[in-house]
């Protein structure tokens, strides 16, 4: 460390400073309820007086990581979002859905849901997709005779397993940016992880929790359809190659991106143009063009110019500043040996490294309730020991992910928005949808440590 450029070099201070805003962030958030903008910004502004900080290079370090940080992902996040606000006014999330009872068949509507809740996860907010997929819900469960847990709850926990782990949704791809990590691996590795997470949410949900749980569907969506989902559904629903291709076509080129480039060397045209293609903004740009081309009314069309694009910068707003704070609370500790010192006691008991991205994405979001501030929080912190630990971003990135979603209780918003729609009880609620998130994360996780293992992340 360059202690011209250190922020301190202390390490009994730079640790003592580290504790602080763990611990103020954590006790604003769940203690004060406070909104985990301000919860982020005062601790680590606090930081920046705590006696031996060099406050000209802590100031240096927070411009910096905020601004490199936003520079890498700001434009992404905002076109993940205008994209996930066209597909669920197009109707896509309808046609997916549709296509999942096809593929499974309609005696598997469990499966098929929860295959529906790992594709639009990736595009659309857990909640906003659970709202829209409730009624449907009710109505196969009312029509199977099972219980709405057997019903709801693999669709539950894959919700949130790609919501937290699969870019561009804006969690994860916000973590990527802060730890540097490879969004097409991130992409294709977060992929296999969550599909047998959310395999284990299904099977979670009809073989272990779902039968033990009496509450029956709602009268209310009795007959309830697929074209049903929205009142004020398009009039017109897109192709189902229409529907896939704004989510499938981005990860497509991003990930092609990352294979191309193991395979190619410099200068061939195969990776000068995939470079581009596959760069997220460009990508994102094209999921973009693709699910306008969804719009059928004139009306949408007006609509879709104005409102739904201040509906994404609203809804990723928040994303982007805690993103921006990340990072740089992550160069902050980078400029002092705090990490070092944890990296190295962590090592010393022989613990695999890989397990400290996890436990802190745990505790992030048990304590917060926010899958998004768990896996941030993992991201910033691991960051700059990612050196000393011995891990590659995208296993960091990865393994914060999966312990983010571990567990969904009453401290989450999530949690309320499909307990009420679903009618649980909130002690059936914990024991269905926690133990979903639980399984599901362990399991992801799970899957990202042999990956780790063999060396492919």
């Amino acid at each position: 460390m360059d202690p011209s450029t250190a922020v301190s070099t202390s390490a009994a201070i730079s640790l003592f400073g580290f504790a602080v805003v763990i611990f103020l962030l954590l006790f604003l958030i769940a203690k004060l309820k406070w909104h985990v903008f301000p919860a982020l910004l005062i601790p680590i502004i606090l930081f920046g007086i705590i006696p031996g900080v060099q406050q000209n290079n802590f100031i240096d370090a927070f411009e910096a990581g905020f601004g490199n940080t936003l520079g890498s992902i700001g434009v992404v996040i905002v076109l993940g979002s205008i994209i996930a606000e066209a597909l669920k006014h197009t109707g896509a999330i309808q046609v997916i859905t549709k296509s999942m009872v096809n593929l499974v068949g309609n005696k598997r509507m469990p499966l098929a849901l929860t295959l529906t809740g790992f594709i639009i996860g990736i595009a659309i907010f857990s909640d906003v997709a659970y709202v829209i997929l409730n009624p449907l819900v009710h109505s196969a469960a009312k029509t199977m005779n099972v219980s709405i847990a057997v019903m709801s709850t693999g669709l539950v926990g894959a919700l949130q397993l790609t919501h937290a782990i699969v870019p561009p949704t804006p969690g994860p791809l916000a973590a990527a940016a802060i730890l540097g990590a490879d969004i097409g691996r991130t992409i294709i590795f977060g992929g296999i992880a969550c599909f047998f997470g959310s395999l284990a949410c299904w099977a979670w949900g009809v073989y272990f929790a779902g039968p033990r749980i009496k509450t029956m569907a709602s009268d209310e969506f009795e007959g309830v359809s697929i074209d049903d989902l929205e009142e004020d559904r398009p009039q017109g629903l897109p192709s189902t190659l229409s529907s896939y291709t704004p989510i499938v076509i981005p990860i497509v080129l991003i990930g092609t991106q990352s294979v191309v480039s193991l395979l190619f060397e410099e200068g061939h045209f195969l990776r000068t143009l995939f470079l581009y293609l596959g760069w997220p903004v460009v990508a994102l740009s094209i999921g973009v063009w693709l699910a306008y081309r969804n719009i059928k009314s004139k009306e949408d069309k007006q609509k879709a110019k104005d409102a739904w694009v201040e509906s994404a910068l609203k809804t990723s707003a928040m994303i982007l500043v805690v993103t921006g704070l990340g990072g740089s609370l992550s160069a902050i500790l980078r400029g002092t040996p705090a990490v070092d010192f944890i990296a190295t006691m962590f090592t010393d008991y022989g613990l695999p490294t890989i397990l400290l991205p996890f436990v802190i994405g745990i505790i992030g979001n048990m304590i917060t309730g926010s899958t998004t501030v768990g896996v941030i929080t993992a991201a910033s912190l691991v960051a700059p020991m990612l050196g000393s630990l011995g891990l590659s971003p995208e296993a960091a990135m990865l393994s914060g992910a999966s312990g983010s979603v571990i567990i969904k209780y009453v401290n989450s918003s999530y949690f309320w928005v499909c307990t009420s729609l679903s009618k649980l009880s909130v002690p059936d609620a914990v024991f269905s949808y926690g133990g979903a998130t639980l399984v599901g994360g362990i399991v992801s996780f799970f899957v990202v440590c042999l990956m780790w293992t063999a060396g492919l992340i």
